[in-house]
C-alpha cells in the first residue's frame, strides 16, 4: 500500500511526459486503425445482432430472434457450419503436419537446396482468383492433371469440385499446395536448434526418428502452438475459394462448399438480412474465441519453453 502512495506521489519529470508522448505519437496508428477498424465495427455488430436491419430500414431491437431463427429455422445454418468444422479439422493438421515434413527435408546442407526452398516457399505467396481458377482446372474430372496423373497409374480420379463427397478434400488438397508459408517458419526454428543436442544423441546410439521425437519435435512445439492457433483462426474464415469456385457463392453442389463465413455473406449481402448476419458473425466470434482459449490451457502439456 504504502509504494503504491510513492507511486502516486511521483510526479514525471519533463524527459518522461515527453518521451510517453512520443511513444504514444507513434502507436496512435495502431490505436486509431483498432478503434476504427476493430473495435467500433465489432460493437455495431454486437447491437445488430439484436435487431432487423436490413441496411435499407432503421434498427430496430428484437431480442434473440435471430440466434432463435439461427438454431432452429436455418437448416442452412447447420449445413455451413458442419462444412466448416470438417475443413478445419482435417486442414490444419494436415497443412501443420506438411510443414514440418517440408522443413525436415530441407532442413540439410545439401547442393542446391536454396532452389528446392524458394520452389516449395512460391505457392505461398500466389493467392487470388487466378490461383482458383488453376486449380479448377488442375481438377476437372476429365482434362484435369490430378485425374490424367491418376490414371496413369491405374487409378480412376473423383469428380472433385462436381461430387459433394470430394468438394471438400479438393479444396483441403489445394490448401496442402501452399504450405510453404509455415514451412518458413519451421525451418527457420528448426536452424536455432543447437546442435549439441543431436550430437550427444548420437553419441548415446539414437537414430533419425528418435531424435526428430526426442529433440527436434520439442524444440519447435511453440512454432507448432502458433501455426495451430492461427490456422485455425484462419480455416474458420475461409470464404474465398468457395466463392470463387462455387460460381459466385452458390455453395457447390447440395451446399458441400457453403461455409459459415459464405453463408454469412449471403445473408448480408444477397438476402439482406443483416443483423441476422451480424448474429452470424457473434456465434462465430465465440467458437473462435472458445477454441483460442481451449488451445492456450491445453499449451502447458505439450509445449516446450
Amino acid at each position: 500500500m504504502s509504494e503504491f502512495k510513492t507511486l502516486k506521489k511521483r510526479r514525471w519529470s519533463k524527459r518522461q511526459k515527453k518521451e510517453a508522448l512520443w511513444g504514444l505519437l507513434f502507436v496512435s496508428p495502431f490505436i486509431i486503425g483498432f478503434l476504427g477498424f476493430m473495435f467500433l465495427p465489432m460493437l455495431f455488430s454486437f447491437v445488430g445482432s439484436f435487431t432487423n436491419y436490413n441496411v435499407t430500414n432503421r434498427m430496430d431491437f428484437i431480442g434473440l430472434n435471430n440466434f432463435r431463427r439461427m438454431f432452429t429455422q436455418d437448416e442452412l445454418f447447420t449445413t455451413s457450419l458442419y462444412n466448416t468444422a470438417y475443413y478445419v479439422l482435417f486442414n490444419v493438421p494436415l497443412t501443420t503436419a506438411g510443414g514440418v515434413f517440408l522443413a525436415v527435408l530441407l532442413n540439410r546442407q545439401i547442393r542446391g537446396i536454396r532452389v528446392f526452398r524458394t520452389i516449395f516457399y512460391l505457392p505461398s505467396i500466389l493467392s487470388g482468383v487466378a490461383v482458383y481458377v488453376l486449380w479448377m482446372q488442375l481438377l476437372s474430372p476429365s482434362s484435369g492433371l490430378v485425374n490424367t496423373i491418376l490414371s496413369w497409374v491405374g487409378i480412376s480420379g473423383p469428380a472433385w469440385l462436381f461430387d459433394p463427397q470430394w468438394t471438400k478434400p479438393a479444396l483441403i488438397l489445394m490448401r496442402m499446395w501452399s504450405v510453404g508459408g509455415a514451412m518458413l517458419l519451421y525451418l527457420a526454428t528448426l536452424q536455432n536448434v543447437p546442435r549439441q543436442l543431436y550430437e550427444s544423441a548420437e553419441v548415446d546410439g539414437a537414430g533419425s526418428f528418435k531424435k526428430f521425437l526426442n529433440i527436434t519435435l520439442p524444440m519447435i512445439t511453440p512454432i507448432i502452438f502458433y501455426d495451430v492457433v492461427t490456422s485455425t483462426i484462419g480455416a474458420f474464415q475461409i470464404f474465398q475459394e468457395a466463392y470463387v469456385m462455387t460460381e459466385g457463392g452458390t455453395g457447390g453442389p447440395a451446399n458441400s462448399l457453403l461455409f459459415y463465413n459464405l453463408h454469412m455473406w449471403n445473408q448480408a449481402f444477397v438476402a439482406r438480412n443483416m443483423g441476422y448476419a451480424m448474429a452470424m458473425s457473434m456465434i462465430l466470434f465465440i467458437i473462435v474465441l472458445v477454441l483460442t482459449f481451449i488451445n492456450l490451457k491445453l499449451a502447458p502439456r505439450w509445449v516446450h519453453y
